[in-house]
């Protein structure tokens, strides 16, 4: 009988078992998913930056928003400085003298405006209490056959709505008043921002830009000028086109005989810095005002002359006056809008749009001078024939840092 075999204990043998290599978890899964994974998370990390940035610039709007402001009238006044300056106008003398001037006619225009509608309020409020006793009579006529004493139950209700939401309607009126510091205080930082922007906006950005890493500075810099130059044109056209607006349409109303027209003019001009929906809804207070005042044929004949200068404006003087730097679809211009408004209301529907413009100029530079970077106009390796080192027996020669 052969002798047995001694048992083999346990963990013997194992080097004689050679253990595969597992492949890497990321090599064996498909490029697709790979892809969508990476864009995924790094979608996720922007949303959640730019949620985080929108909460903080939340918490101090009081800042934010004269701040920004203050970078449009900036924009709007920096090209009349500028020209001032290069005629040998001292800067800060030149911005002093934008500043009073632009405050004189601000001043000057919203004191004849409101004169204007205190004047004219006497006319329209006779006009009104006559188109709505015109009103009464027509509807007890139409096949509706809504008598006064319906008109009268529904004005009841209304009232009744306003005493039972009073509490609601008081604690608005509070916190509105409540917010009458934050306004002085804004307005105040607006007027000083300003003054600093104009004065010496190009030293503020140089502060700005030493922020990012030296070897991108200056594509950044490049970036924010265009930026800016878009904030100026768009500006500047917006505030042309506003202009134009509000001749348009005050000069039909003034024709045709409507009660406020000057007012009303000025609100098309305010208007008209809110693009496509400003210049809706000013139009139709004014076609609002000619029903009531004027009745329906002039109101139709308002809404005719409306139409007939939005198709200017968005037909020649918009794309005239905008340019390619400041381009922008009609369909970013209403989302643009519409998410400032959900945002933050009347503020950010009028601070959207520019803010769009910005990017837009400000990203396509950037990624138009990543794809065409220069050349290096200096060799990465000296030429053959030349030395990278000076000769010995000769001394080199002195530079203008020395």
């Amino acid at each position: 009988m052969p002798p047995r075999a001694p048992a083999r204990r346990y963990g013997d043998g194992v080097n004689d078992f050679k253990i595969a290599e597992r492949d890497d978890a990321v090599s064996a899964l498909p490029r697709t998913l790979r892809v969508s994974a990476a864009l995924s998370w790094r979608t996720l990390v922007i949303l959640g930056a730019v949620y985080v940035l929108g909460l903080v610039l939340g918490q101090i709007y009081v800042v934010v928003i004269p701040v920004a402001i203050a970078m449009l009238l900036s924009a709007l006044l920096a090209p009349v400085v500028a020209g001032l300056a290069r005629r040998g106008v001292p800067r800060a003398l030149a911005t002093a003298l934008v500043l009073i001037g632009g405050l004189a006619v601000v001043g000057g225009v919203l004191t004849f405006v409101i004169s204007a509608f205190i004047d004219g309020f006497p006319d329209l409020q006779r006009q009104v209490i006559a188109s709505l006793t015109a009103l009464k009579t027509q509807l007890a006529e139409s096949p509706l056959q809504i008598n006064d004493a319906q008109i009268d139950n529904y004005l009841q209700q209304a009232q009744d709505w306003l005493q039972a939401n009073q509490a609601m309607l008081t604690s608005g009126a509070l916190s509105t008043a409540g917010t009458f510091g934050n306004f002085l205080t804004g307005l105040v930082l607006a007027l000083f921002t300003l003054i600093y922007f104009l004065h010496d906006g190009r030293g503020v950005w140089l502060f700005v830009i030493k922020l990012t890493p030296k070897h991108v500075r200056a594509k950044v810099d490049r970036a924010g000028c265009r930026g800016f130059e878009s904030l100026v044109g768009y500006v500047r056209a917006t505030a042309m086109v506003a202009v134009v607006d509000a001749l348009g349409i005050g000069l039909g109303l003034v024709i045709l005989g409507v009660p406020l027209a000057i007012p009303l003019a000025a609100l098309v001009f305010l208007g008209g810095f809110v693009p496509i929906v400003g210049a809706v809804a000013s139009g139709s207070v004014a076609v609002l005002v000619a029903l009531v005042t004027k009745g329906w044929v002039t109101a139709l004949i308002v809404v005719g002359v409306v139409l007939l200068v939005q198709q200017l404006e968005g037909n020649v003087l918009q794309p005239l006056l905008l340019g390619r730097a400041v381009q922008l679809h009609a369909l970013a211009v209403v989302l643009a809008i519409s998410i400032g408004a959900v945002v933050s209301g009347i503020v950010g529907a009028l601070l959207a749009v520019p803010l769009v413009a910005v990017l837009n100029a400000s990203i396509r530079s950037l990624v138009g001078e990543d794809e065409e970077e220069p050349e290096p106009e200096v060799p990465l390796e000296p030429a053959p024939e030349e030395s990278a080192d000076p000769p010995e027996d000769k001394e080199p020669e002195p530079t203008a840092e020395r």
